[in-house]
């Protein structure tokens, strides 16, 4: 106690300093708009360009191969023939059925006549009732075996078809598995083909990309369109629409399958590349968020308090999607050393600091 003072004096101003405490001045910050800082960084996942038809092209009659007029790389449109096969056994075949139909046509005209005749004579009663019933069932069993060796001719006819065989579709030649002069059999492949018409793009996405993806298109007379959503690869882009989602999960990769349509034009079968698209909700920038007790999240200025708002999916170094409102104000300077319910103050750039 320094001397000369009252001992009454000092006990008074130990009282007022306890009773009145320090009061931390308000932190200068500087805040603005979620709507003027949030962002819409491109998402991607990778894709590749398949078809839906890539066939092995068979021989469905054993002959020998005369000749086969494509090669690899060759365009072929629908119906041009790929390969040709020996017909001669064939057309023997076809041959003997022709002349099995004409003799059944034959005893066809002889039943004809005769069961007329008979009908005929029926009417003066001159053959009994049993004769005639038996004229009538031989021209009905040679009808149908009249039926019968048509199809049997018929399937003659395809046999000769089938020597000649023909491109199912708009194709491209990818492989050629098969020389003249070999023998082919039902069910040897030929050729390799694939369609480069009927073409799709096969795309890998997270869950989150799922949901991301989905809530882009919309629904419009049963499909699906959108125009932020395009196919990248080697510099060049194509719009594409989205047609399915495929509803199964991979098991080891946890993804699902998108399947989109090419609106314009294509690139070629096997291009692969990325899906890139702009997601429809707003993100935070990555170097605003801060963290406290372990937790990542964003200071946001309340009247003149600043509130810790804990963002859950957070992860350090990146922007995460946020459901703050467009008008919620943002401490973008002076965060630093803010913690949850200081009392904050705005202030112009150069008096706060980060």
């Amino acid at each position: 106690m320094p001397s000369g003072m009252p001992a009454c004096l000092v006990l008074t101003l130990g009282t007022m300093l306890f009773a009145h405490p320090i009061i931390a001045a308000p932190i200068p910050v500087i805040s603005q708009p979620y709507s003027a800082l949030a962002i819409y960084p491109p998402r991607s996942a990778p894709a590749t360009v398949v078809s839906d038809n890539q066939s092995r092209i068979s021989a469905e009659v054993s002959a020998r191969i005369l000749d086969i007029p494509v090669r690899v790389g060759d365009n072929v449109k629908q119906g041009t023939v790929l390969v040709r096969l020996d017909q001669q056994d064939s057309t023997l075949a076809l041959m003997r059925q022709e002349a099995a139909l004409a003799a059944v046509k034959a005893k066809l005209d002889l039943a004809e006549y005769e069961l007329k005749r008979a009908r005929s004579l029926s009417k003066k009663q001159a053959v009994s009732e049993q004769l005639l019933k038996q004229r009538e069932t031989e021209r009905d069993a040679l009808l149908a075996e009249q039926q019968g060796q048509q199809a049997a001719y018929a399937q003659a006819q395809r046999q000769i078809d089938k020597t000649q065989i023909r491109a199912p579709f708009n194709a491209v030649v990818v492989e050629r598995l098969a020389q003249m002069g070999e023998l082919a059999n039902p069910g040897t492949a030929l050729l390799s083909i694939i369609d480069i018409d009927n073409l799709e793009l096969a795309a890998k996405l997270s869950p989150s990309q799922t949901r991301d993806l989905t809530r882009l298109f919309a629904t419009e007379n049963n499909r699906t369109v959108s125009s932020t959503v395009e196919f990248v690869s080697s510099g060049q882009r194509y719009a594409v629409t989205l047609r399915t989602i495929t509803p199964v999960l991979a098991t080891q990769a946890r993804t699902q399958e998108a399947r989109l349509l090419f609106t314009s034009n294509k690139p070629l079968p096997g291009t692969a590349g990325q899906l890139v698209w702009t997601p429809q909700q707003a993100s935070l920038p990555a170097d605003l968020i801060s963290q406290r007790n372990g937790k990542l999240g964003v200071f946001i200025q309340a009247g003149n308090k600043a509130r810790f708002v804990e963002l859950p999916r957070a992860k350090t170094g990146q922007p995460v999607v946020s459901k703050l409102e467009p008008d919620t104000l943002i401490i973008t300077r002076g965060r630093y050393r803010l913690q949850d319910g200081d009392t904050v103050s705005p202030a112009n750039t150069d008096a706060a600091t980060p």
